[in-house]
């Protein structure tokens, strides 16, 4: 076999010879420039198999490139690198044409591993008018740590697909950020992006809420209501805290995955869906489906492109961004311009940020909101820090150390802002005390092994009372399993 060629592109001359040493080791013949004319010039000219670029060349943008080179060589390879080490450029290098993108600094092993990959497969070449150009606009995801950048390159390829993906992450990571980006640049973009909080929903209401029910179906159906699959036809529906989703309505939900069809709350006719499936959460489902509460076969449905969002405490070194990013949005709406200081940044690295980003955008904002001076010192940090170490206020998600009224007030909170404008139907008082007791009396029995008079002790019931209520609520009574 005749010895491949590839061109590289960097106007850093370090990188240059690294990564012409790292090739030609591995039996490549390598042409090096540090700007985009002569690299331009080579392929017109029909040389080289491969072609490594940077984003910045002196002369010319390398993403620039891509379309031309795309144009007059559709066949050839292009590996991006760049220390943009945006989402953007990602997205940008993925859509323009790149067989792959790698943000620096990288390994040279892992760059060889490419290029051998990029030259051993063989190019399907699409249609160009199908090569969206990346939309000249920020993109919701914020840093440039090494766990970003993954997250970063796993998007850029699932763009252009139809896949279903399975976000885990924190409460405050951004899992509906990444959601929204895969669908406003993706091939959906002109759908409607439809999101449910499984969480915020009674477990009575949430098969009406995704696949709507007609009039008469149960009631106080007075109208017939219009369920999300239908509203996010053609386009995206995201299923934000699935773990959260009752076991009825997962049989329901897997049923629409295998068949592509479902059926109304009270209907007769299959209506055919048409939706990307996008599911969120922040427990751990493999955990759910050991313990029966989450079915496995739905599980390994949704969880075809797993994607886990890192903590805020593991990218630390996203925070500087984060936070000028959060303190130029704030201006724009109005507020005062501030900064911080070197101190008061290093502080906010050493802070575990239990509420993710999130947390430090409501940080942000309350700096600039609450705060007089132009430049926030050390001591502005440490008392806002420490006031929220001692009264971690409302979280949006269970914590530990959060007591039931908490969580229970969280909970409604949630609910009543998932109906917006709208009130909750009538009967919230009975739901809400049944939603209480189903986990409560199940926990109980599954302490003492399914035994009621030890149960009934334990709650402080009347035996006959427990027993009532058990059947009222429809829970299964197993002896003996713990």
């Amino acid at each position: 076999m005749a010895e491949m060629t590839v061109l590289v592109a960097d106007d850093d001359s370090a990188i240059r010879t690294v990564v012409s040493h790292a090739l030609t080791r591995n039996g490549y013949s390598v042409r090096a420039t540090s700007n985009a004319a002569t690299l331009w010039s080579w392929v017109a000219d029909g040389e080289g198999d491969l072609v490594i670029t940077d984003v910045v060349l002196p002369d010319e943008n390398g993403l620039d490139l891509l379309p031309r080179i795309r144009k007059i060589r559709p066949d050839l390879r292009i590996v991006v690198m760049s220390a943009q080490n945006t989402l953007l450029t990602a997205v940008k290098a993925t859509q323009r044409g790149a067989f792959e993108y790698l943000p620096k600094p990288f390994d040279l092993n892992e760059l060889v591993g490419v290029v051998k990959k990029a030259l051993s497969q063989r190019r399907v070449v699409p249609d160009a008018a199908k090569a969206a150009e990346a939309e000249e606009e920020q993109l919701p995801l914020i840093g440039r740590s090494q766990a970003m950048q993954e997250i970063y390159r796993t998007l850029a390829r699932l763009i252009s697909t139809d896949l279903t993906v399975m976000i885990a992450g924190e409460s405050g990571t951004g899992k509906e950020l990444v959601a929204r980006a895969l669908h406003d640049y993706g091939a959906r973009r002109a759908g409607p992006f439809v999101a449910i909080n499984m969480a915020a929903i009674p477990r009575e209401l949430i098969e009406s809420e995704l696949f709507g029910h007609e009039r008469g179906a149960f009631t106080g159906a007075a109208q017939r209501h219009v369920g999300r699959f239908e509203q996010a036809e053609g386009g995206t529906l995201f299923l934000d805290e699935i773990g959260d989703m009752p076991l009825e309505a997962q049989t329901r939900l897997l049923r629409v995955l295998q068949e592509g069809e479902y059926t109304t709350v009270g209907g007769r006719t299959a209506i055919r869906t048409n939706v990307r499936i996008i599911a969120a959460t922040h427990r751990n489902l493999r955990r759910l489906v050991s313990q029966g509460l989450f079915r496995e076969d739905l599980f390994y449905r949704l969880n075809v492109v797993p994607i886990r969002l890192p903590p805020l405490r593991e990218r630390t070194e996203d925070i500087s961004l984060l936070v000028r990013h959060f303190l130029t949005e704030v201006q724009s709406e109005g507020l005062p311009a501030k900064r911080l200081d070197e101190a008061a940044m290093s502080r906010l690295t050493q802070y575990r940020w239990p509420g993710n980003v999130r947390e430090l955008e409501n940080l942000v904002r309350r700096l600039a909101a609450l705060y007089s001076q132009e430049v926030i010192g050390l001591d502005v940090i440490e008392a806002e820090l420490s006031e929220a170490l001692a009264a971690p206020g409302e979280p949006a998600e269970p914590r530990e150390g959060e007591n039931l009224g908490s969580a229970v007030e969280r909970h409604l909170r949630d609910y009543f802002s998932a109906h917006k404008d709208r009130l909750p139907p009538p009967g919230l008082y009975d739901r809400i005390v049944r939603e209480v007791e189903r986990p409560l009396l199940t926990l109980c029995l599954f302490a003492t092994k399914g035994n009621q008079i030890k149960a009934s002790r334990l709650l402080g019931l009347n035996r006959n009372t427990l027993r009532k209520k058990l059947r009222e609520l429809d829970i299964p009574v197993v002896r003996g399993v713990k």
